[in-house]
This record gives C-alpha cells, structure tokens and sequence, in this order.
C-alpha cells in the first residue's frame, strides 16, 4: 500500500519492544494466526530477517502446547518456561483451532530447516485422518487425552470454520502436490453440502449448524467466509463439480449481503436465522451487533477474482460507506451493538482483524487482480499472505532461497 515510514516505524518496533520473554497464557490459535502469521508475511514481503527470526523463536514458545497423549495441541500454552503439563482432563481442543496451524508452521519449518513444525501439523491430519466421523462430518470439539470427539456439534461458523479453510489453502499453498489435503477437504465439502446446506423458501443458500444430527438454521457471520472459500476450491474439483461449486459459492455470498441489506446500518449481525417468514435476520439482541467482521467483504473479494462480476464491488463499496456512517470514530473504527438500529451504540473497539482483514480485504477488491495475486500468494486465516511454494527448474518443492 505503498505505507514506507509507517512500515519502517512497525519494523522498528518489532525490533526493539516486541519481546518474547514473557509470562503468562495465550491461545495457540490466535498466537499462531495473527503474531506468527504477520510475522511471516513481513518477511516474505520485505525480506526483513528480523521478523523471519522473531517468527521462529515464537513458534518455538508454542511447541509444548502439542505434549499430549495424542498430540492434539490444547488450546492454551503458558509462557512460563517449563511450566505446561496438558490441560485437565476435562478439557477439549477445538477443530477450527489446532486445524488452523498448518500453513504457519510449514512455512517455519521452511524457514526454520526445523522440522518439528511440520511433524506437529502432519500428526494432527494423521489422526483426523483415522479417527471415525459421523456421516464424514467433523465435530467441533476432540479431546487431546482420549483422541475422540467431546460432542456431536458441527459448525462452518465459529469453532470449525477455519480447519476447512486450511484443507483447500493447504493444496493450493504445496503447488497443488499436497493430495491429502485435497481430498479430506472435498470429502468434507460433500458432507457439508448433503447434511448442512439448505436453501430457506425465500429462496436463500445457507449452511445451517448441527448438533448431534438437528439443525440449527441459522449462519454466523462468521461462517460467511465459505463463499469465498468454496470459490477458491471450485477450480480444482471434479470437472462435473466445478460449476456447481461456483454457483454454491456466488449463492452463499448472496444469502450473506442479504444479511447486511436487511439490517438499517447495512452492515450485517453476529448470526442470523432463517425460521418462521424471518431470512437472513438476527432474532435477538445478543446477536445483533457487528464487530468489523472481515468474512463478508472477505468472500465478495474471493468471487470478484473469480468472476469480475460488478456487483461484488457494488457490495463492497455499500459496506465501505456504512462503515464510514456507523463505525467510524475520531480515534479510528469502532464495532456497533445492533446493526438493526439507525442510531447504533459503539463498543469502543477497534478489533485487530478490522485493519489486518476487513480493509486488506476491501482493499484488494479495489485493486487489480496482480496485486497479491491469487496464483502466487494464499492468506491465512487473519488475512497475511503467505507465498505458494513453486516448484523450480530442478522440481524441488519449496524453492524459494
């Protein structure tokens, strides 16, 4: 974005005050996708050595979160040197979580010459790969001890959503030589699609949530990231899929602005349902706020790489001028607390996935398509992008020194 002296400033920072020795808890996940995850593309951005070491001595900070029987991570590592032991015995580790290390920790690995990064991630598909799955579905919550699933709950939505993310990112990230990936990610498209999706008699897509084999009908806004995502993987599927796979996506993104086209601010709610002649709507107030989610601009990006249909700007640009309207503040954005209001109360934050995702997101749906250009770069689940691993001339993957 051509932000030299604020980078430089940044830079500076990570340098001098971003210091690893400290004490205390943190989640896997969030550590992994938004500190290690920033920390790599600066690097492969700018060729900075200091954040491909900084990433590194992080990612070593998270390794004993993986000492389980299973080697299914916890999702809480303590900094405290020396000072983990897995978690209670009553404890669950979430899918979207320890199914969200994949891209980073290749990259490590790659960086590193370490390769206890990749082992991790490898061992974590192992055992998805082998344990049973109700109706090829995954549940959202496996036991780290035991190695089985704690409940029946499926979700594209928070708690699932970005470990089916990682499946399609993770093919095309290899240079499309990662076939294990390709086909749980497929096998669980078609799961989803025969046990999950519907379409409301108003005419709307949708993914519904399950819970031990009833439905609950209604989308998350975060679950909205899945037209983008089924975009992504409609170019590699069965040929007899693909077009099928694209209109699914185009759907799913539709039913998704509707959300934000039925609410008065334009701008969409943390769920909404589809029961009763109310579609796309949030049923309560616990539901009807809005935090600068990224995951609906995010898919409008996806299918304007896609299809260079106009409407997809159109609606990116209707989310750009609410946000100006309804969460800008003096000191920066702000969430509001009900997206159904004409005059909404702001939260006071400014979420730190509003700047890395939701204006990277719009801002790249206003750019040409060569600007981090889908064939060379896939981004992580916060948004930073990091480099599809070409294979050079003498056809070793990963050849990029």
């Amino acid at each position: 974005m051509e932000l030299k002296e604020e980078f430089q400033e940044a830079k500076a920072w990570v340098e001098e005050s971003f210091h690893l020795n400290v004490s205390g808890e943190a989640s896997l996940f969030e550590v992994n996708i938004r500190y290690i995850g920033g920390l790599l593309s600066a690097f492969y951005l700018t060729g900075e050595e200091v954040f491909r070491v900084k990433a590194i001595r992080l990612g070593e900070k998270l390794l004993p979160a993986f000492n389980t029987p299973t080697g299914i991570p916890k999702g809480v590592v303590s900094f405290k040197s020396g000072s983990w032991g897995w978690a209670t015995a009553g404890s669950s580790s979430i899918l979207a979580e320890f199914g969200s290390l994949h891209l980073e920790f290749l990259h490590l690995t790659e960086l590193s010459g370490n390769q206890v990064f990749a082992e991790k991630v490898r061992n974590i598909r192992k055992v998805l790969r082998k344990i049973e799955k109700p109706f090829g579905l995954y549940p959202n919550f496996l036991s780290p001890v035991s190695g089985n699933w704690v409940q029946h709950h499926v979700s594209v939505g928070g708690l699932g959503d970005s470990f089916y993310e990682y499946l399609i990112k993770s093919w095309l990230m290899s240079g499309k030589t990662d076939m294990e990936a390709k086909n749980m990610y497929y096998e669980a498209l078609e799961a989803i699609e025969t046990y999950l999706l519907n379409v409301s008699p108003g005419g709307l897509t949708y993914i519904a949530e399950w819970r031990g084999g009833i439905l609950d009908h209604k989308m998350g806004h975060l679950a909205c990231f899945s037209g983008g995502m089924i975009a992504l993987g409609a170019e590699d599927a069965k040929e007899e899929k693909r077009a099928h796979y694209r209109e699914l996506a185009a759907q799913i993104t539709k039913t998704c602005h509707e959300s934000y086209a039925r609410s008065d601010t334009k701008l969409g709610p943390e769920a909404f349902w589809f029961n009763s002649g109310r579609e796309a709507v949030a049923t309560q107030l616990s539901e009807s706020y809005y935090i600068l989610r990224p995951e609906v601009v995010e898919s409008y990006m996806y299918l304007w790489r896609q299809t260079h249909d106009p409407i997809y700007r159109e609606w990116g640009w209707e989310a750009v001028l609410a946000l100006e309207k309804y969460c800008r503040t003096e000191a920066g954005f702000s969430g509001i607390q009900d997206v159904y209001s004409s005059t909404p109360n702001h939260d006071n934050k400014q979420q730190s996935f509003f700047l890395a995702e939701t204006l990277k997101y719009l801002y790249l749906l206003f750019s040409e398509d060569d600007l981090l250009s889908l064939e060379d770069w896939v981004f992580n689940t916060e948004a930073h992008p990091l480099p599809v691993n070409h294979t050079d001339s003498s056809g070793r993957a990963w050849g990029r020194h």
